[in-house]
């Protein structure tokens, strides 16, 4: 699902994000971003901008809540079959 806000948010930064983090989110939610619904909590959603997300609550005022920012987990590479796996217990 994409979210774009026809007005301009306010957003409120109660854990003191950096400024960028906040002028990064506004843009996202003006000109449009994928995000994905908290199935638990209404209202709530991830905002996924390449390899950062951002965890808000849009609040019934129309305020932005930014609640959380964190980088996507890269999952490993595969391994090639070159590579050396050491067991788990040094007496295997």
């Amino acid at each position: 699902m994409v979210m774009r806000l026809k007005h301009d948010p306010t957003i409120d930064n109660p854990r003191h994000y950096s400024k960028e983090s906040v002028e990064r989110l506004h843009r996202l939610l003006t000109q449009g971003a994928p995000v994905v619904a908290d199935s638990h909590r209404k209202g709530f959603y991830e905002v996924e901008d390449g390899n950062r997300v951002f965890y808000v609550h849009l609040a019934p005022n129309g305020n932005i809540w930014l609640l959380a920012t964190w980088l996507k987990h890269r999952p490993e590479a595969p391994l090639s079959g070159n590579e050396l796996v050491q067991p788990a217990c040094s007496s295997c």
